[in-house]
């Protein structure tokens, strides 16, 4: 598996193309915008975009998927408890983001415990409610792409409309922090980090 990061619109969302050294085939988590820079990577890699998935449904997440979609058309999947979010501009505030507004369908809703394959590869859908009440987490091997959910040595804020402190705190604890220390993860935003050093020095990891 390859990974690669890319800082993508004002807010620095972190964009992530996940292929398969084998077969090119890939996903592409949270385009969130600078979609022309998304497309060159992909076009210089030699990608075969399979699916678009959405760790959330936010603004900053999902403001480059117009462009992705047209170029790959491939189909935008987001946890059922999120769509609502995808296809109203002021729910996800990208009307308010100077991004220009984002209203999109899904055409996949996922579920905890979904699976996604690509290539050689299984995406595992980790449902982790708190940021948003459909936010996911995505593993793939002994890789944990979260979102909003958790950062290096931060969380995702809980003060959006239907977040929840108690619901974000429950989907580290029970759902990211089990497996094991050296779990690869891959945040929403910032620097990529693993599950030891969260217990270690995240403050709100006890």
């Amino acid at each position: 598996m390859k990974v690669v990061r890319i800082p993508a619109g004002i807010y620095a969302a972190n964009c992530y193309l996940v292929y398969s050294e084998d077969t090119k085939e890939a996903i592409v988590i949270d385009p969130g915008g600078d979609e022309k820079d998304i497309i060159t990577q992909i076009k210089d890699l030699e990608l075969d975009i399979k699916y678009i998935i959405f760790t959330h449904g936010h603004g900053d997440h999902i403001a480059g998927v117009n462009g992705i979609k047209e170029y790959t058309n491939a189909p935008l999947a987001i946890h059922k408890d999120d769509e609502y979010l995808l296809m109203d501009g002021k729910s996800n505030f990208s009307s308010m983001m100077a991004m220009g507004t984002v209203e999109i369908s899904a055409d996949i809703l996922l579920d905890d415990g979904d699976e996604i394959s690509f290539g050689d590869l299984i995406a595992e859908i980790i449902h982790t409610p708190g940021h948003t009440p459909g936010g996911i987490c995505i593993k793939i091997g002994d890789s944990i792409f979260t979102g909003d959910t958790l950062f290096a040595g931060s969380i995702g804020r809980t003060d959006f409309p239907k977040s929840s402190f108690k619901d974000i705190m429950n989907s580290i604890n029970k759902r990211i922090i089990i497996y094991p220390d050296e779990t690869k993860i891959y945040p929403g935003h910032g620097p990529a980090t693993t599950i030891e050093n969260e217990k270690r020095s995240n403050p709100f990891i006890k």
